[in-house]
């Protein structure tokens, strides 16, 4: 009995909280935690980044290798983006094969990358047809404190800002690779996510674990430089109405560039 009284306690109160404007940590409903972000943190990845939000932290790795493009695609390179929730970030992170919470991070954070045109595919492309550079973006989540969206895509664009590859040039049929002459992957965009959460009739911007656990309904928005829109996800089991998703996208706007502002400094 006493643990199904206690979240509806704790929901309760973070929600009469955030109806009187107000978080339990303090911030105002559209402020973010302290984000710090570092590149070059793995020493034998050709590209790294640690972020943190708050207590929630992610390092992430860039991994270039030549191979052959998809068949369906086969004039650009490939983009393959794989999470692991390290099982000392939470108490229900557990070692083995991707749970539901690791397939949908990777596949939200691989999207914005991807539609956001972050990566100029078409110049990682070496034979056309043939080979490619493929870039796997590794994500490791080291620390849980709620919202893996918005920080996997802030350390994935950072890692892949950080990240060089070899020169080549074509003899014959055979991939010549200069290892001495490496050269930052082509960037393009630099699009970001922002995740809010719905919890009391209100929306808060970057949701902690507690506010995560108690939510509604959740909603991440990739958003390019320009503010149009190139991924959005929708989480909980409570609907949005439509005046809640344009707020939402008015907000995602605002915060995606004030997150900016962290890859500015690198």
């Amino acid at each position: 009995m006493v643990q199904s009284v206690v979240p509806e306690i704790i929901k309760e109160s973070v929600a009469n909280l955030i109806k009187n404007g107000e978080r339990a940590d303090g911030r105002a409903l559209d402020q973010y935690r302290e984000i710090s972000l570092e590149t070059g943190v793995i020493k034998k990845a050709e590209g790294s980044a640690r972020v943190k939000i708050g207590k929630t932290q992610i390092v992430v790795g860039a991994k270039p290798q030549i191979g052959e493009p998809f068949p369906d695609t086969p004039n650009v390179g490939v983009l393959i983006t794989n999470s692991e929730l390290l099982p000392m970030a939470a108490p229900n992170f557990e070692a083995g094969p991707p749970n539901e919470t690791s397939v949908e991070l990777s596949r939200v954070t691989d999207r914005c990358i991807r539609e956001g045109k972050t990566l100029d595919l078409e110049k990682l492309v070496i034979i056309p047809g043939k080979k490619v550079w493929m870039i796997f973006l590794d994500l490791h989540i080291v620390d849980y404190d709620g919202n893996l969206m918005d920080a996997a895509v802030l350390g994935s664009l950072a890692a892949l800002m950080n990240t060089k590859i070899p020169s080549t040039t074509i003899e014959g049929d055979e991939v010549v690779i200069d290892y001495e002459k490496m050269v930052p992957i082509p960037i393009k965009e630099q699009p970001l996510m922002c995740t809010m959460a719905k919890i009391g009739g209100e929306l808060v911007a970057d949701p902690s674990l507690e506010e995560d656990d108690v939510l509604d309904a959740r909603i991440s928005i990739g958003m390019r430089t320009d503010g149009s829109i190139c991924a959005m996800q929708k989480g909980g089991s409570v609907p949005l109405t439509r005046e809640e998703v344009l707020k939402a996208v008015g907000m995602a706007q605002k915060k995606t560039k004030e997150l900016r502002e962290n890859i500015t400094k690198l």
